[in-house]
């Protein structure tokens, strides 16, 4: 016998409890984490890294819903699709980068004038405004005109996130395509997810939607991989923040392949793919996360390395 509750049946139940817990655990490691990583490596504390990590969490995410949504309307094909979240994704991420701007301006006790003209002001409102007009075209008769803002808001926190004294041209670059296929790989998959939810499967979708992952995910190890060969000594990886959050960001990459893996061989072999994918999904958030932190840590080569 089941009991009536505010949730609906247990599994609902059951469900909102690992929503709400995943929901406090990716809080806390968003505030905690850039600490904790430097702890015992004797760099100089960043100020107000928890604040800057949850507002880039922010960012990110709302980045990836968007783009996400994009590829995934594409991919679902014939068929009901869930309600579209870009719009609220959208405003999320501008208020981001807007908190973001207000957070710089108050620990630099400059005026808003001054960070207006610094690099970092500029490249913060510009995010913000693209993420804005990115909203209104999604709530638009056409939706699809959103990714020319937000292609303005990549390149711009590409340039902003990681800033390079040296090739700055190329470590932007490199930095777009990454943010853009992790973007399509997180944003994609948990479309598809919803898609398959509302319809009661639907294996092809999921099927099209690995074909352009493996895209994606050649990208992020091509990217990553010269990214990191560029930014990070060997000898420091365990002695610094960046290096340690980098081998959590690797191990955690590694455990979301080998979950693609099993999803694409279930699909192969006729099975259900949506157990795997699920978990998939969590850990790819997590990656997410692990990712922000990257951005507010010191880089190696700025402390002499």
């Amino acid at each position: 016998m089941t009991l009536p509750g505010p949730f609906g049946t247990p599994s609902r139940l059951t469900a909102a409890v690992v929503a709400a817990v995943a929901a406090v655990a990716v809080l806390a490691v968003a505030l905690l984490g850039a600490g904790l990583a430097q702890a015992g490596t004797g760099e100089l504390r960043i100020p107000a890294a928890g604040s800057i990590s949850l507002l880039r969490l922010l960012v990110l995410a709302g980045l990836a819903v968007q783009i996400g949504e994009l590829a995934g309307r594409r991919i679902a094909g014939e068929g009901p699709l869930p309600r579209s979240r870009s719009a609220p994704a959208a405003l999320v991420a501008a208020a981001g980068s807007a908190g973001l701007l207000l957070l710089f301006t108050a620990v630099s006790g400059l005026s808003p004038a001054v960070v207006y003209g610094l690099r970092e002001g500029r490249l913060l409102l510009v995010t913000a405004n693209a993420f804005a007009l990115a909203a209104l075209c999604a709530a638009s008769r056409r939706p699809g005109l959103a990714v020319l803002p937000l292609a303005v808001a990549v390149g711009a926190e590409a340039m902003r996130a990681h800033p390079e004294a040296h090739q700055q041209a190329l470590g932007t670059c490199l930095t777009v395509v990454h943010l853009t296929a992790a973007s399509l790989w997180v944003g994609t998959l948990l479309y598809v997810l919803r898609t398959m939810r509302l319809r009661g499967g639907g294996r092809e979708v999921l099927v099209r939607y690995a074909r352009m992952a493996a895209w994606a995910y050649a990208a992020l190890v091509v990217t990553g991989t010269v990214s990191t060969l560029r930014k990070l000594p060997l000898d420091s990886v365990l002695s610094t923040a960046y290096g340690r959050l980098l081998l959590v960001k690797l191990v955690l990459f590694g455990g979301a392949s080998l979950l693609a893996l099993a999803a694409r061989g279930r699909m192969l072999s006729g099975g259900n793919a949506q157990a795997p994918a699920r978990v998939e999904a969590s850990v790819l958030v997590a990656i997410v996360v692990v990712s922000v932190l990257l951005t507010v840590v010191p880089d190696p080569r700025g402390l002499g390395y």
